[in-house]
């Protein structure tokens, strides 16, 4: 069997921006070689969307909207630039692990269209918490609020990074978790770590010195948030989906919210 053509930084910023964001971007290679470089640069997707948020938020209270109403639009940003299927996962994970039915049965309730009890109450808290924290954030000042959502949706591509790591199964055959689970080396995967959580420590210099603590510890957090996330959704389905790389990056964001708005 040939060996398959070696993947381009183009090949991977297409796959990471075509499959994790509503942006106009082809993706013209959908192989493994293709999807590790697309799951390496998944935090540069995640930049983009929070500068997008970021900007949308900060226009709003320039305009005098109020933290409340600028909070609200700042979350709404990343659900746009991805149609949601973040969200979707995280309520179709709640409700699969809900169902407390064995994995072949749980991961069937997942793939229904429909929203059970469990995945709703989930998006309404995760929702809730997300808002009230940046809302507090910005209460703060506009650049904590702005530094945290940034930093919320860079962390929540970084654990998709993190998870398609080499090790990690697929729970299925086809879908997203199975062209992306286990297609990033280990190593690749801790640089690409220590690289936000540096970026990050960068960003909270803006901050002073308890802005760097704060920061780091946030990205931090978020990871072992969203490895506890991985390692059930693993031992409970058999492995990694799409759904359940939606949850993880949900599950990170909001634990980078929560951090910025204690203290």
């Amino acid at each position: 069997m040939p060996a398959p053509f070696p993947t381009s930084l183009s090949d991977g910023l297409r796959f990471a921006f075509g499959t994790l964001t509503v942006l106009p971007v082809r993706v013209t290679r959908w192989d493994r070689p293709a999807a590790r470089g697309g799951m390496l640069c998944a935090p540069l997707a995640g930049l983009v969307v929070g500068a997008a948020a970021t900007a949308v938020g900060l226009l709003l209270l320039f305009l005098g909207a109020g933290t409340l109403l600028a909070a609200v639009a700042t979350v709404a940003v990343p659900a746009v630039l991805t149609r949601g299927l973040h969200l979707d996962g995280l309520a179709d994970v709640a409700d699969g692990l809900g169902s407390g039915k064995p994995a072949e049965d749980a991961l069937r309730i997942m793939k229904q269209s429909d929203i059970g009890p469990f995945g709703v109450l989930t998006l309404v808290l995760v929702l809730l918490a997300q808002v009230a924290a940046l809302a507090r954030a910005y209460d703060d000042s506009w650049t904590r609020g702005a530094l945290a959502a940034v930093v919320a949706a860079v962390a929540a591509r970084l654990v998709l990074t993190l998870a398609a790591r080499t090790g990690v199964p697929p729970a299925r055959p086809e879908g997203l978790g199975a062209a992306v689970a286990g297609v990033v080396p280990r190593a690749g995967a801790a640089a690409v770590g220590l690289a936000v959580a540096g970026a990050a420590a960068a960003g909270g210099a803006l901050l002073g010195a308890d802005g760097v603590v704060r920061t780091v510890l946030a990205v931090l957090l978020s990871a072992v948030a969203a490895e506890l996330l991985l390692r059930h959704c693993v031992r409970r389905f058999g492995g990694v989906t799409g759904d359940v790389f939606g949850a993880l990056a949900e599950t990170a964001a909001t634990t980078v919210l929560v951090v910025a708005a204690l203290g």
